[in-house]
């Protein structure tokens, strides 16, 4: 080999190291960015750095297309029946004439979705050109806390009102950044009839159509039930628990009450004064069963329902004892009488 080949062989070794470094460097960047989600190695992180007592709420860039152009959009959860983790409501968005989009992403029913395809679409919607020029997205993150304070407090909301009320302020969200929404597609929670009418009295001016199983119907609330799954997957995936709990790979199952990794989770991580760690939705049956087979029972003094006796005279007593000619006539102040004081009208 001559030493000319040698050495232009050498600068092609140096330019392809020097690629793939730029290249490492822009992924570590990206993933050290931790206030947005450019793809699927990012979605973790951006969900560590959140408080997970609280509420996340996430929307990718708008497309400007999608400012242009009447829009379409889907809404569905995921997480809605386990006793672990947050519940996430998601959105997804595009053009009306971009469903060949969602077709070559592979948007179908998530529920038939391997965890790893979802997670492939899901990157995919915010790495490839041709979804990330006409699609956008946003999640909605709520706590296991927020969910169950809901439930408890004294003007109780039910599951289903936490759950319209995200839909809602995710589709509020979307415009308020400038989506041009013409068409609505929700996969339903409750009654899909008084669930539309909801819908229609805050959008009146889109047409909108709530469903049963619509995430296997419209290809756009798939993508929006791919969105919701893969973000609650990545945060049950980085939970930290501020009760210092320490658990491999973070290992308490689905989350659904029926899975034996989860029952057994909740069996040994209950504190018997104050209940389970934050993770769980303390609101949930099952979690209830189960602080009151093994903690301890809490009594609490009722308050006195008794009005407070007031030894004193009553203000309304300078208010009556009028004589028919209209004189008050009262009694004479203890203050005064006490002194041997009376009143002066003429000096």
């Amino acid at each position: 080999m001559s030493d000319q080949e040698d050495i232009e062989i050498k600068q092609e070794n140096q330019t392809v190291h020097d690629t793939d470094e730029k290249d490492k460097k822009h992924e570590d960047g990206d993933i050290k960015d931790t206030c947005r989600i450019s793809s699927l190695k990012t979605l973790g992180p951006f969900i560590a750095a959140k408080e997970n007592s609280r509420n996340t709420v996430y929307l990718s860039d708008v497309p400007d297309i999608c400012k242009d152009k009447p829009c379409m959009l889907g809404v569905d959860e995921a997480g809605r029946g386990p006793v672990l983790g947050p519940m996430v409501y998601g959105i997804s968005y595009c053009p009306l004439d971009s469903k060949k989009a969602l077709e070559d992403l592979g948007c179908a029913d998530s529920k038939q979705l391997t965890e790893e395809k979802r997670d492939v679409i899901f990157n995919d919607i915010n790495t490839k050109e041709y979804a990330t020029s006409c699609i956008g997205w946003a999640v909605e993150i709520i706590s296991p806390n927020t969910i169950s304070t809901s439930m408890y407090r004294r003007s109780k909301c039910s599951l289903n009102e936490v759950s319209m009320d995200s839909a809602m302020g995710l589709i509020q969200q979307a415009i308020d950044a400038g989506v041009n929404i013409a068409e609505v597609y929700v996969d339903t929670v409750g009654p899909p009839e008084k669930y539309q009418e909801k819908l229609l009295k805050r959008f009146p001016s889109f047409k909108i159509t709530v469903a049963k199983k619509a995430d296997s119907t419209y290809p756009i609330v798939s993508a929006a039930s791919i969105c919701a799954k893969v973000t609650r997957d990545h945060a049950l995936k980085v939970w930290k628990f501020p009760e210092g709990l320490v658990i491999k790979d973070n290992a308490f199952g689905s989350g659904y009450p029926g899975d034996p990794v989860t029952k057994r989770f909740l069996a040994d991580h209950i504190d018997l004064v104050f209940g389970f760690p934050r993770l769980v939705r303390f609101s949930w049956s099952t979690a209830e069963n189960a602080l009151a087979d093994k903690a301890y029972d809490m009594e609490f003094d009722e308050p006195d329902t008794d009005k407070p006796k007031y030894a004193g005279t009553k203000l309304t007593k300078f208010f009556k004892g009028t004589t028919k000619s209209g004189e008050v006539i009262r009694d004479e102040c203890r203050f005064f009488k006490q002194r041997h004081l009376g009143n002066v009208m003429d000096f």
